[in-house]
């Protein structure tokens, strides 16, 4: 009668769950003899004492360390070119150069394209006297010369006086 109650079905499951846990333990670690033989002969070349359990650890650390390496030599190595979506060194080397020289030619594009429209303006007068001047050319902002205070101060009369009489010396 005391068998069919709640607290012996779980004592019963608890047991067996017990002695498969300790079947299993057992099992994993019960030494077994692995020999390699001669098959000519029968003679032993070699023997290991091995568990269930040391099998598993050795196959799990040699499958880490196998991938590991892989990993290593794909990383590290120019091995890792021939992967797609990677690219060599010197070809990034010769992206960057080209871009580089791509930029310095279009500036002197721009360079070569404002010479000749000025050129061209010249040629067909389009251009006011007073705006040329010899960098107009390269200068890509025109700055009026009506903008600024040109008035020579009386320090500055003073020395060109000096220098005219100076000349007028050295011309006798």
């Amino acid at each position: 009668m005391l068998q069919n109650c709640y607290i012996c079905d779980r004592t019963n499951s608890m047991s067996t769950k017990r002695l498969r846990r300790q079947v299993l333990l057992r099992r994993l670690l019960t030494k077994n003899r692995l020999v390699i033989l001669n098959e000519d002969t029968f003679e032993e070349v070699f023997s290991f004492k091995l568990s269930a359990m040391n099998v598993f650890i050795f196959g799990t650390l040699g499958a880490f360390f196998l991938i590991a390496l892989t990993t290593y030599i794909i990383a590290f190595t120019p091995l890792r070119e021939y992967i797609p979506g990677y690219s060599s060194t010197k070809l990034k080397q010769d992206a960057l150069m080209l871009g580089l020289k791509s930029d310095s030619l279009e500036f002197q594009l721009k360079k070569n394209d404002a010479y000749i429209e000025s050129v061209k303006k010249v040629l067909t007068g389009d251009l006011e006297y007073a705006k040329v001047n010899k960098d107009s050319i390269l200068a890509s902002d025109y700055v009026d010369p009506s903008e600024y205070d040109m008035e020579a101060s009386q320090e500055e009369l003073e020395l060109r006086k000096q220098v005219q009489e100076a000349a007028k010396k050295d011309s006798k």
